[in-house]
């Protein structure tokens, strides 16, 4: 193993060969984590009938692995943050890989949920590794530009992952929509072995928040199961009880606990992980639903409802580094306001597809007016979100950031599908889903507004250029 030095004390800049490196490192890394929570999403209809699955099947196969994402990231940020964030990304990206394989292997859906559930822990230790690297890696100045990159590339594999997938499961089968992990995972660690370097927080003292970490999973897991089940009131009872305990531990424990409150002081770094919240958990509904209306509905082969997201893959790849640059200038309040509009415009859009829908007059504007929004909106968030927290924080804020955007789509997954009357074999009844299905899209246009109206009301300054010449003394 080459031995590098600590990106604490050696920050390195994005145009050097070593700073491509770890920025491709993490790309692959986080990318693997993200490309599986939607290339599955294709799969759905197949899996369900093999399986033997209902609605509330399929979203549990999709809320388990966010479910212990959501509920273990904050972990994962933390333990990097004290035993090295490399060290976690490795150990994260190698559980993946063999819990992908057990999903692959699945011999009902009980079996699958659970594989699931495993394949969300190595995207919690992976995950935030990948963006605390980068926040401790390069110089300031480049940071931006970097997350920019990230984002972009990490964006490219949510929207190529439905793709992917519809490519796999007419081909080979929805098995290797899991199995196609593996390879992945491998170049992964030998590119992380041999040029990315370790960084850790030096000032990291005293004891894990176990307790913390169980409570938050416990919230999770009983108002998730709450939503699915519809009536279910004792879990979603014991799952707000378990929130409300996470909340009390976290303040009597701060500054030890696993989310430190003083983070939270600063309205930016609060106002942003609020928009992230929203705007996540209405991207949420449109990856789980869309696939699947595409061809129940409109009569897409997987292949064609995966190719529908190639819009966004390309915008996303040509436009979020700029965004990035751009809100260092400016700013990441109208950038930000102005890409959820319009993000939310698309969802609006996707409500009209239906039954015989149009690719080029129906589907097409509606992804491409998405894609342009969230190109616009997703590396001045994240910029944003690194940028107000403290540097030796940089994987909890990165967890934290995380854990939001999960936690919300995770409870919009759980809770709109069933709000809107996507229950039972609704998958296999056409003009159910289509019903339910446009719903949706509206609810999720309406949670972008609010999204966007917090964040034009909240971000008022350009935090993205304070103290810019610090790795430059």
């Amino acid at each position: 193993m080459t031995n590098l030095p600590d990106a604490a004390h050696d920050h390195v800049e994005l145009k050097s060969a070593r700073g491509r490196w770890i920025l491709g490192a993490t790309v692959l890394g986080s990318g693997l984590a993200l490309l599986d929570s939607t290339v599955v999403n294709v799969a759905l209809p197949f899996l369900g009938r093999e399986l033997d699955a209902g609605m509330a099947g399929l979203q549990w196969t999709i809320n388990a692995y966010t479910l212990t994402l959501a509920g273990l990231i904050l972990l994962g940020g933390s333990l990097g943050d004290r035993y090295g964030r490399r060290t976690l990304f490795l150990i994260g990206t190698v559980w993946f890989a063999i819990a992908s394989a057990l999903c692959g292997l699945a011999p009902n859906i009980e079996f699958l949920i659970a594989a699931r559930a495993l394949q969300g822990i190595g995207g919690a230790l992976l995950t935030p590794g990948s963006l605390a690297i980068i926040q401790a890696s390069f110089v300031r100045h480049d940071r931006p530009k970097a997350v920019g990159v990230w984002s972009g590339l990490g964006g490219v594999a949510s929207a190529i992952g439905p793709l992917l997938g519809g490519w796999l499961v007419q081909t080979a089968g929805w098995r290797w929509a899991f199995l196609i992990n593996l390879p992945f995972a491998a170049l992964i660690v030998f590119v992380t072995l041999r040029h990315v370097p370790e960084s850790r927080d030096e000032q990291a003292v005293g004891r894990f928040d176990v307790l913390g970490a169980v409570l938050a999973a416990l919230a999770l897991a009983g108002i998730t199961y709450g939503l699915i089940g519809k009536g279910a009131w004792l879990p979603l009872l014991a799952g707000a009880v378990a929130g409300a305990a996470f909340v009390a531990v976290q303040i009597r424990r701060s500054p030890d606990a696993l989310v430190p409150v003083g983070m939270f002081r600063d309205r930016v770094f609060t106002a942003v992980n609020v928009v992230t919240l929203i705007m996540y958990a209405a991207m949420g509904v449109v990856f789980f639903l869309l696939v699947v209306q595409l061809q129940v509905v409109s009569g897409f082969s997987p292949i064609a409802a995966g190719l529908s997201m190639l819009p966004t893959t390309i915008l996303m790849m040509l436009l979020s580094a700029r965004a990035g640059e751009l809100a260092k200038r400016v700013g990441p309040r109208w950038p930000m306001t102005l890409g959820i509009l319009v993000a939310g415009c698309g969802f609006l859009a996707m409500s009209t597809i239906g039954f015989g829908a149009s690719y080029p007059f129906q589907v097409l504007p509606a992804v491409f007016v998405f894609g342009l929004g969230l190109s616009a909106t997703v590396a001045p968030l994240t910029a944003t979100v690194l940028a107000t927290a403290d540097e030796r924080y940089a994987g909890t804020a990165s967890g934290v950031n995380n854990a939001v955007a999960r936690t919300g789509s995770l409870l919009a997954v759980a809770a709109v599908p069933p709000l809107v009357g996507l229950v039972g074999d609704a998958f296999q009844q056409p003009a159910v889903f289509d019903a339910g299905f446009r719903m949706a899209m509206l609810i999720s246009a309406a949670l972008m507004v609010v999204a966007a109206l917090i964040t034009f009301f909240t971000i008022r300054t350009n935090v993205l250029t304070a103290d810019d010449d610090d790795d430059r003394s």
